[in-house]
């Protein structure tokens, strides 16, 4: 029993830590293949050390904003890959000069 309450508690510290999640993060690239690039599906990366960090911001909104003012709507749809990268998939499709620009979590 004694070991049981132990395990419990470390758990219970690990649950309540904070994240290092930033609410603003950087496009990465277009989600794309050998040969296809995908324009409304987007890799973002905002800082998490690993696929369970970045899942958890599966479901919430981003917006990008151009230089012009014009602010892009997505959501982000799942985690890339094992290092923390996410997917997101916008209403329109970001210009190619979005890469490597910030990108807001909201």
């Amino acid at each position: 029993m004694a070991k049981e309450k132990s395990v419990k508690k470390s758990e219970e510290v690990k649950s309540s830590g904070k994240s290092n999640v930033s609410t603003s993060g950087k496009v990465v690239q277009f989600r794309r293949g050998l040969k296809r690039i995908t324009p409304r599906h987007f890799i973002l990366n905002f800082s998490c050390k690993n696929r369970e960090e970045a899942s958890k911001l599966i479901g919430k909104d981003v917006e990008w904003k151009s230089p012009a003012g014009k602010v892009l709507k997505g959501k982000v749809s799942g985690a890339h890959g094992n290092k923390g990268l996410v997917r997101a998939i916008f209403e329109r499709g970001l210009p190619g000069q979005a890469i490597n620009t910030e990108i807001k979590l909201s």
